[in-house]
């Protein structure tokens, strides 16, 4: 069970960093909360994050960064990634919309402020939401429903994530210019890997 809590905070975690402007009350808990600080090393030995206040912090680095690497230089979106013609599908055709209805995800869109359900920020928040399903699972001691979800996330991160999100998130990094957002592009890079070798473990026997 701790692990499968784990997984699904991490995910939670890296989704909200990824896909809006922080506030004040996510940038007071990412100073001071010693867990989350650990994965992010930079952003802990960074001089500022505990020299400047955080509304400072949000206006004067961390909102331009996050503009600069979601909005102006770079394109967080799968299909910009996978399509020929670098075009953002945002209808129906979308290759996410499917398997976000068939697990009861419904993507607020006015909250998230994207422009398509392949957004990164989005789809990290799927794995998020797969997971607290299997942790659901987990606590009615409900076997099949926790394979059955364990190989829709590893389905997930192969077909869809592991296909675009690296390169995005290299670039995310080469591109940051605070320490939150390298860490973050890092963090999130490794994760996902490691998270599938870890679900392959485990799924590869039955596929």
């Amino acid at each position: 069970m701790d692990e499968i809590i784990a997984r699904s905070n991490i995910y939670a975690l890296l989704s909200r960093i990824l896909l809006q402007e922080l506030d004040e009350t996510m940038v007071k808990t990412l100073i001071h909360d010693e867990i989350m600080l650990e994965f992010l090393p930079h952003w802990k030995n960074w001089e500022q994050r505990t020299t400047v206040a955080p509304k400072v912090l949000l206006e004067t680095y961390l909102n331009p960064d996050f503009t600069n690497l979601s909005l102006l230089h770079l394109v967080p979106y799968e299909t910009f990634y996978t399509r020929e013609d670098q075009m953002i599908e945002t209808g129906g055709a979308n290759p996410v919309t499917d398997i976000y209805s068939a697990y009861d995800f419904l993507v607020d869109y006015e909250v998230a402020r994207v422009v398509s359900s392949d957004h990164i920020g989005i789809e990290l928040e799927f794995m998020y939401h797969l997971c607290e399903a299997q942790k659901k699972a987990l606590e009615k001691n409900d076997a099949q429903a926790v394979a059955a979800l364990q190989r829709v996330q590893y389905d997930f991160l192969h077909t869809h994530l592991l296909q675009w999100a690296p390169m995005y998130l290299i670039n995310m990094k080469y591109e940051s210019r605070t320490p939150l957002y390298y860490d973050a592009a890092e963090m999130t890079l490794e994760f996902i890997l490691t998270d599938y070798e870890t679900l392959h473990a485990v799924v590869a026997p039955a596929a």
